[in-house]
């Protein structure tokens, strides 16, 4: 696995579990896998001597991340066809995750449906997107953009303009007011098997996932297929070999894609406890080319809350290596007062707002599941516990 986050860290430990020899490409011995992974490599994606003597040892090559040049990915794939390391999924998949505007281009021409958008390269375009749609606009960046960098929401020209002002190539799309965001996930091999896991909801707060609650609460039966069945569908066109996560704004009258991630997605690590085979398990049998597992859950209900980073509260700054020790001296307290949730860390180091873990909580009551995920997040981040308030 080129890459070594978290995702990366949590793929290590399903590879265990199979059997299977992983190993990842790393940027730092620091890195959140790099710490756990015992295959780990030290070097630079973005180099392509780097890259092709990482491959030299694997059978299989997939991505944590969607930021290797596509050239690089060319180069390997040109490779695999000699004998390298095949490529899953490949750069002709990969390209709409890497460029955003490719992307909404692509979908559009399989018409899928997705928020109005446009090129934009000035002011003026961005006003005329605006006479049609209204204010606010969306500015996205076409590249590089994730976790709500790279999005801009203009409610006014001069709010615009300063984006325009910063040497990025975006393009505009129309604000949509929907009424939940939701995410679907599936898995495709090379055979052409293919499985959905439940629909969820994702709540995000500044463009940036903080809760997970699966199945979606009040989604009903038939637009959770709709969902299901898009996502299968995309996955197919666009030839995607592993796990393909479909954002989607879910209104009063359709579901609109918003963003395509080919790897584990943030929105599917509730799967570890809640499903009997995890997203990132899934993702291995994807590439691997081996048969996919259950999808199903394991629970009626999962509620996930992820961990922010908020400082130390020790007044000791946190190690370079690992996450601050006042994170683990928490653990006491949430265990204790609720043995039934699951933590899981990343090893990261903590700066605020940082994402650094996450919490599941399982059973048949979201409405108290999400109250326990959300206070044990809330403990571990900042040694106090969050109140019930709802969003």
């Amino acid at each position: 696995m080129v890459g070594a986050g978290q995702l990366a860290r949590m793929t290590c430990q399903a590879a265990i579990s199979l059997g299977i020899g992983f190993r990842v490409l790393a940027e730092t011995p620091a890195d959140s896998a790099a710490q756990v992974c015992t295959g780990t490599v030290t070097g630079d994606y973005t180099a392509l001597p780097d890259l092709v003597a990482f491959a030299r040892e694997c059978d299989v090559l997939t991505f944590d991340h969607e930021h290797v040049p596509g050239g690089h990915l060319a180069a390997l794939e040109r490779a695999a066809a000699h004998g390298g390391p095949a490529v899953r999924p490949g750069r002709a998949a990969l390209r709409y995750t890497q460029d955003k505007l490719a992307m909404r281009e692509r979908l559009r021409a399989l018409g899928v449906p997705c928020p109005r958008h446009a090129r934009v390269t000035d002011l003026a375009g961005v006003s005329a997107c605006a006479a049609d749609w209204g204010w606010p606009i969306v500015l996205k960046a076409v590249t590089g953009g994730y976790d709500g960098r790279g999005v801009w929401v203009c409610g006014t020209p001069a709010e615009a303009a300063a984006v325009l002002a910063h040497p990025v190539a975006v393009f505009a799309e129309e604000h949509i007011a929907f009424d939940a965001e939701l995410a679907a996930l599936v898995a495709r091999s090379p055979h052409g098997q293919a499985a959905a896991y439940p629909v969820v909801q994702t709540v995000q707060r500044g463009g940036v996932c903080h809760e997970v609650l699966a199945p979606a609460p009040g989604l009903a039966a038939g637009r959770a297929r709709e969902a299901q069945r898009m996502a299968l569908e995309l996955a197919a066109e666009l030839g995607v070999t592993g796990l393909l996560a479909v954002e989607l704004f879910a209104g009063p009258g359709e579901l609109l894609v918003n963003e395509l991630a080919m790897r584990p997605h943030n929105s599917g690590h509730w799967t570890i406890e809640g499903a009997r085979t995890s997203q990132f398990e899934q993702h291995l049998r994807a590439v691997l080319n081996v048969p996919l597992g259950d999808p199903r859950m394991a629970a009626p209900q999962v509620a996930m809350a992820n961990v922010f980073g908020a400082g130390t509260s020790g007044g000791s700054p946190p190690r370079e290596d690992t996450a601050s020790p006042d994170i683990f001296a928490r653990y006491e307290h949430v265990m204790a007062a609720d043995p039934g949730v699951k933590v899981h860390l990343y090893g990261k180091q903590v700066r605020p707002g940082r994402k650094i873990g996450h919490v599941t909580a399982l059973g048949s009551d979201m409405v108290g599941l999400r109250a326990r995920a959300r206070r044990a997040a809330a403990y571990l981040a900042t040694g106090e516990e969050e109140g019930d308030e709802r969003d």
